[in-house]
Formats: structure tokens, C-alpha cells, sequence
């Protein structure tokens, strides 16, 4: 230690060696800057980077260890052998090129120390050459153990360096200098420390130079180091100021306002466009104003809606909400404009707050509102008006198609008859249209629901074609109905549906078939998406219909043409209906056709098998001897003639039938006498149906009387309706225009079945 510290206290200069250091620190701190960039950059741009830091690093080396060489005081001139002094500079540069490609190879502390090991070990064997190269009045000659001493104390040191202290980051950076310097000078004044000059008359021999060539060309060194440096220095500025312009513009275009606060709520900096959104503090914004300044002069300025007559407790509670870690809030600002405020902390603690300009929003939002509620009301008015119209049309309706099954049950003439079945026929197809245009209206307003029921399949297959196959048979058509045995069971679906479906088809293959056959086939369909499905085929010999007809068939108010439409009549409703029918459950409905050649149509509908449900009691056997029993019917109509009807009708049967004009008088009727069924309109005066039941329903209640079965016997046919008339206290609903054989069968047997349960 104390020749150590002899070298460098007495046998170099201070000078000489302070200056060394410098170049050894800026050189290293250049170099990893260099290595440090091209991390970030690929290809030959980084390859250039890796090769730059190199040679800084070896340079900065080189001309640290023969500045201190200059330093360095024997008392006499020193020369220096030029073959040795160039190898120890190739020493340097390639051991500190192959270091930066170890560190630069993978980012990992064992690379890094392996680069710490091999740029020591270049530095002992350039600094060891180097000094052979001197040209003394003497031998130079070392103590073995300073010199490994040397070796090993600089390694250690550099060791630590790279592998502990090299990080991301500029004082990481400069640490990392600092110790390679360090590192360098361990190595040097030890070894220094370690030489010993055994005096010797001094013979030239080989090619030499003298100190001041030295100087020069490390001068030239220096030069050098300073200058990659100072420009590496000036493209770092260069950049930074390029990429604040850039950030500054990027920030400038940005759509939304934007500011920046630090950690003291004091404003930095902030766009153009945060000053637009913000017009009436555009003149007032400056650096350094605090938050609550400039909300302070909003409301010097009548800005804030909100704030008005609360001022002090809206400024708290917008000051309470920019503490928290992300706030949004929409503020209303003066002139009907509104702004979409957002704080956001930074991790230093500052504000970045976001104001973006939503009045264009507001406005389109409220316009939505309005129109909705405008589509809403309008909605509502053509529900209301299809209600009435539906009620207007099936009251009259009822009557035409009432009278005429009353009459068809009195003797009439061959003539009359075929009179009485035109009308029935007439009746028929307007009841048909009115259901078609309700079934689109609700499918249109998605009120249209599909019961999931238990049916028989094969059942409601043979019914849907039996409805029509005396018509086919009139015009000498064939008509076949084939099951297969799979779809000859119990199912899960809407047997009305489905039956309007197959009805439709049908009725549409007789319809248009003048000669050849009409069949029905139902069986299993193709899987879709893993699950069955059944398949449905009507298919015909009639007239058909070319592609394009296809296409737009499934249409509203569609048929083939203008001629179809006036030679066989019709809404082109039912398809349209149908198709949409089908996809409700999950299927589809489609055709295919040739003109001349007849058509196909295939429904395709989701298979739900299920089991058989438990058998029904048959009501009409336990009725033994009561067959003759007179049935006591209230009627509530306010109708006349709808009353005629059900009077015309009823009057075929053993009943005692009691009519009333409205609801108050059939709920004081029931009070005062017993009836076993009540037939109950729905709009009537003074008191309505439903009130009517619900009342009914209070009464027996209270006296404990036995449930009198109650049916809602309405042109009112609606889902709505029926869902109200079933939540007063309806048993049934039955929608005006109505079969008599089927009012009948409810007045014969639903007094019946309500006997039953009541005894079960």
C-alpha cells in the first residue's frame, strides 16, 4: 500500500492524472450512453451504435492510461516504442469490442459480467504492453505479487461495477463510469507501484517517439473523445427538443381539451383546444394559476348551472372529487352547452384533466328521447286503434256470422241455403283477414307470444288437413296426408301455431291447384347445430310461380302478380305471417316452384319430444242423467244485437238465459240469483267487464259461494286482453266473431268441469 500510494503521490503529477480521469469518466459515460441507445434501435443502426461505443470505450481507455504516462516522473525523457504503443491501442479496442457485443447479447447480469471480465483483462494486457513499450535508462522488470495484486483489484472492482451497479438509466449510468474509472486506476497505480527499473545505459533500438509526438497524438485522442461526445450530447437535445415539438403538436391536435397540474393543483400546460371548449377563461389561463383560481373565475362568470345559489358547496365538492385516483363527471355549462370532465392523477401526484365538448350529444340524445317518445306514443295510438277497430269489426262481424249458424239450424230451401253459405263463406274470410292483420300488427310490436304446451303432433297435423280436404276433393284433387311414425307422437310447441302454419299452406296448395294432387307429409328433418328438427313438406301441381316471385313471395300483400291476386283472391298476408311464425320457433319456412310445374313449401321447426300427459278425465261421462239439465246462462252485452245472437244460438239448447246491458247489472244479478256460467262482455257502460269480474270474484269471496265459472265473450281478441281478462278472474275467453257449436260446448261443459274439480 505504501508504494502504492508513493507512486502516486511522488512519482506521478496530479495534474497529469485528474485529467486522465476526466477522459476515462466522459469516455465510459459516452460509450454506455451509446449501448444504452442501441438497445432501442434494430438493424444496421444499432450494429453502428454497438461499433461506436466500442471504439469510444477503447479510446477513452488508451488515452487515460498514456495521460497518466504523462504524468508519470523517472527523472528522465521517456520515449515510446511505436510497434508496442499500437498494439496495446488494438489491445484496447478489441477487447472493448467484444465486451459491448457480450453486454449487447443478452441483458442479463452474467452477460454483464462476462463484458466487466473481458474489458479488464484487455485494459491489464494494453497497459502491461504499453509499458514495455517504454524506452528507459534502464530494465523494467515486477514484483510478482503486485502486479497479480493489480490484476485482481481492478477485476474485483470492475466486476462489481458491471455486474452490481450497470442499470437503465443516467445515473446508473454515470455510477457504472465512475467504477470502470476507478477499476482502471486500481489496475494502473498498482501496477505502477509494482515496476521496477534496474539502471541500464539506455540503447535506441526499433523505431521510437518522443513525449511530445506522444502528447500530440493524445491530444488528437482527447479531441476526439470530446467530440463524439459533445455531438452525442447535441443529437440528445436535438431529439428531446424534436420529440417535445412533436408532442406539443400531437397534443395540440387532439380533439379533446386537455390540461396538466401538478402536484400543488397549479396549471403547467395545457392545448388549444382546452382553451376552445373553455372560451370564456381562454384569456385568462396562465401558467401557475391553481384550479381553484380558474373555477373561481367560472363563477365570476355565471358558467356553471349547477353552482347556482351553492356555490361555496359546489367548489368543495368539485375540489373533493379531482382527489380522487379517476373522476368523470358531465358539467352544464352557460348557453345550453355541456362539457365531459375527466381528472385522472398521475404517480407524482399531478392532474391530467380531460374536457371534452358533448353538447352535439346532448342534443342528439334529447332528439332521440323525444322521438322515441313520439314513436312510443304512436306505437301505442296504432295499438289502441287496431284494439277499437278489432272490436268494431268483430261486434258486427259476430252478428253476420252468429245469425247465420242460427239459421242454418231452421229448415231453409236449396236456395236459401246456398244464399246462407255464401254468406257464411263471405263471414269466413273476413274473419280470417282480421285475425291475419292483428297476428302482423303483434308480431310487428313483439307482443306476440308462443305457448310451450304438450300436443300431439299427428293430431294437429290431421286436423290442419282435414279442414280442407273436402274442398279438394270438390275440385277432384287428390289430397294424401303422410306422418312418419317419429313425428306421430307428443311434442313440446304452440299447436295453434303450428296449425296456422300447416292451414295456411294448405289452404294456399287447394287454393291455387286446379287438377293433379295436394299432399302433406310431416317426419324428422335434417340435425341443425346438433339438436333434430321436424320437417314439414306441403307440396301441390298447381299453377307455381318463377324465381323472382320467389324472392319477394314471403312479402306483404304478395302473391304471384295483379291477376293471381284478382282470379283467387286473397290478403297475401298468410306467407308473410308464417314465415315470421316459424323463425318465432326457431325454424324457417321455404319454397320452391317452377311455372306450370307446381310448388313446394318446407317448414322447418325445432324437435321437442315429450311425453304422453296423464289422461283427462272425460266430464261428459260423469254427467250421467244430467244430460237434460237446464244450464243457467247470464249474459252481459250491451250489444243488441250481439245478444240476439247468443239468444239465437243458445236457444237450441236446455237453457235458461238471463240478459243484462252492463256490468253493474250482471254483478247485482249474481247477487241476487245463482247461475252455473256467466258469458261476460268486455266493453260495455257504466261498469266494464273486467270490473264486473273482479267484483263477482269479491262477492263469492266474501259470501264463501261456490266459483261460478266465468267467459269472456269479446270482440276485444288481443294477447292483452286476454292476459287482463284471465288476471280479473276469467276462466275463458272466447273472441267475437265465434263458432256457435263451440259456444255451446263451453255453456254445456264448463259448468261441469267446475262441479268436477270442486268435488275432487
Amino acid at each position: 500500500m505504501d508504494h502504492i500510494l508513493y507512486s502516486i503521490t511522488a512519482e506521478h503529477d496530479a495534474r497529469w492524472l485528474l485529467a486522465a480521469g476526466l477522459i476515462c469518466i466522459l469516455g465510459m459515460a459516452t460509450a454506455l450512453h451509446l449501448l444504452a441507445a442501441a438497445r432501442l434501435q434494430t438493424g444496421p443502426r444499432r450494429r453502428n451504435a454497438i461499433v461506436l461505443a466500442a471504439l469510444i470505450g477503447g479510446l477513452a481507455v488508451f488515452t487515460t492510461h498514456f495521460v497518466a504516462l504523462h504524468g508519470y516522473q523517472p527523472g528522465e525523457e521517456i520515449r515510446y516504442a511505436v510497434w508496442p504503443t499500437v498494439g496495446s491501442f488494438a489491445i484496447a479496442l478489441a477487447s472493448f469490442g467484444v465486451a459491448a457485443g457480450a453486454v449487447m447479447a443478452r441483458p442479463t447480469r452474467l452477460f454483464r459480467l462476462l463484458a466487466s471480465l473481458i474489458s479488464l483483462t484487455g485494459v491489464a494486457a494494453m497497459h502491461f504492453l504499453g509499458i514495455s513499450g517504454l524506452r528507459l535508462a534502464g530494465d523494467i522488470g515486477w514484483h510478482p505479487a503486485s502486479a497479480v495484486l493489480a490484476v485482481g483489484g481492478g477485476l474485483v472492482v470492475a466486476l462489481i461495477s458491471g455486474g452490481v451497479v450497470y442499470g437503465p438509466g443516467l445515473a446508473r449510468r454515470l455510477a457504472t463510469a465512475l467504477g470502470g474509472t476507478l477499476a482502471v486506476g486500481v489496475l494502473h497505480f498498482t501496477a505502477m507501484s509494482a515496476m521496477v527499473i534496474a539502471p541500464h545505459p539506455r540503447i535506441e533500438t526499433g523505431l521510437t517517439v518522443s513525449g511530445g509526438v506522444m502528447t500530440g497524438v493524445i491530444v488528437a485522442m482527447v479531441l476526439a473523445i470530446a467530440g463524439v461526445a459533445a455531438a452525442i450530447a447535441w443529437m440528445s437535445w436535438a431529439s428531446q427538443a424534436g420529440a417535445l415539438k412533436r408532442f406539443r403538436e400531437a397534443l395540440d391536435a387532439m380533439p379533446d381539451g386537455m390540461a396538466f397540474y401538478d402536484a400543488d393543483d397549479r396549471l403547467v400546460l395545457w392545448n388549444h383546444r382546452y382553451a376552445e371548449v373553455n372560451p370564456e377563461l381562454s384569456s385568462t389561463l396562465k401558467v401557475g394559476m391553481t384550479f381553484r383560481e380558474i373555477i373561481q373565475i367560472g363563477l365570476e362568470e355565471d358558467l356553471y348551472a349547477d353552482a347556482r345559489g351553492r356555490q361555496a358547496e359546489w367548489v368543495q365538492e368539485r375540489l373533493d372529487s379531482r382527489r380522487a385516483l379517476t373522476t368523470t363527471m358531465e358539467q352544464r355549462i352557460s348557453g345550453d352547452r355541456w362539457l365531459r370532465v375527466s381528472d385522472r392523477r398521475t404517480a407524482a401526484g399531478g392532474i391530467v384533466t380531460v374536457c371534452t365538448d358533448i353538447t352535439d350529444l346532448k342534443n342528439d340524445a334529447r332528439a332521440l328521447a323525444e322521438a322515441r317518445d313520439a314513436a312510443q306514443a304512436a306505437n301505442s295510438a296504432k295499438s289502441q286503434f287496431l284494439a277499437n277497430m278489432s272490436h268494431e269489426i268483430r261486434t258486427p262481424l259476430n252478428g253476420v256470422i252468429g245469425v247465420a249458424q242460427a239459421l242454418a239450424r231452421t229448415p231453409l230451401t236449396l236456395q236459401q241455403e246456398e244464399m246462407l253459405e255464401l254468406i257464411r263463406s263471405s263471414g269466413h274470410t273476413l274473419q280470417v283477414l282480421l285475425g291475419d292483420i292483428l297476428d302482423l300488427a303483434r308480431v310487428e310490436s313483439g307482443r306476440l307470444e308462443l305457448a310451450s304446451e304438450v300436443l300431439h303432433l299427428g293430431r294437429a297435423v290431421r286436423e290442419a288437413a282435414q279442414l280442407y280436404e273436402t274442398s279438394a276433393n270438390e275440385k277432384g284433387l287428390q289430397f294424401f296426408v303422410e306422418i312418419a311414425p317419429e313425428a306421430d307422437g307428443w311434442i313440446v310447441g304452440d299447436v295453434v301455431r303450428i296449425k296456422q302454419i300447416l292451414t295456411n299452406l294448405v289452404s294456399n296448395a287447394v287454393k291455387f291447384t286446379g287438377t293433379g294432387f295436394v299432399s302433406l307429409t310431416a317426419g324428422p328433418g335434417p340435425d341443425r347445430d346438433g339438436a333434430p328438427t321436424l320437417r314439414f313438406s306441403i307440396e301441390d301441381t298447381g299453377i307455381g310461380f318463377d324465381s323472382e316471385t320467389r324472392e319477394r313471395l314471403f312479402s306483404r300483400f304478395e302473391q304471384a302478380d295483379g291477376a293471381i291476386t284478382r282470379r283467387f283472391g286473397g290478403s297475401g298476408l298468410g306467407l308473410a305471417i308464417s314465415r315470421q311464425l316459424a323463425e318465432m320457433m326457431g325454424g324457417d319456412l321455404d319454397c320452391e316452384s317452377e311455372p306450370g310445374g307446381g310448388s313446394a313449401f318446407i317448414l322447418t321447426i325445432p324437435f321437442r319430444p315429450a311425453e304422453a300427459p296423464a289422461a283427462m278425465t272425460d266430464i261428459t261421462a260423469d254427467r250421467g242423467n244430467d244430460e237434460d239439465a237446464v244450464v243457467r246462462v247470464l249474459l252481459a252485452d250491451d250489444h243488441p244485437v250481439n245478444r240476439k245472437v247468443v239468444e239465437m244460438i243458445l236457444a237450441q239448447a236446455n237453457i235458461d238465459l238471463t240478459s243484462v246491458e252492463n256490468g253493474a247489472e250482471a254483478l247485482q244479478a249474481c247477487r241476487e240469483g245463482e247461475f252455473d256460467i256467466v258469458l261476460m262482455d268486455m266493453q260495455m257502460p257504466v261498469m266494464d267487464g273486467l270490473t264486473a269480474t273482479r267484483e263477482i270474484r269479491l262477492h263469492e269471496a266474501a259470501m264463501g259461494l261456490t266459483r261460478t265459472p266465468i267467459v269472456m265473450l269479446t270482440a276485444n281478441a288481443l294477447a292483452e286482453h286476454i292476459a287482463a281478462a284471465e288476471a280479473a278472474g276469467a276462466d275463458r275467453h272466447l273472441a267475437k266473431p265465434f263458432d256457435a257449436g263451440e259456444l255451446l260446448r263451453l255453456v254445456a261443459t264448463l259448468p261441469q268441469a267446475a262441479a268436477a274439480s270442486l268435488a275432487a
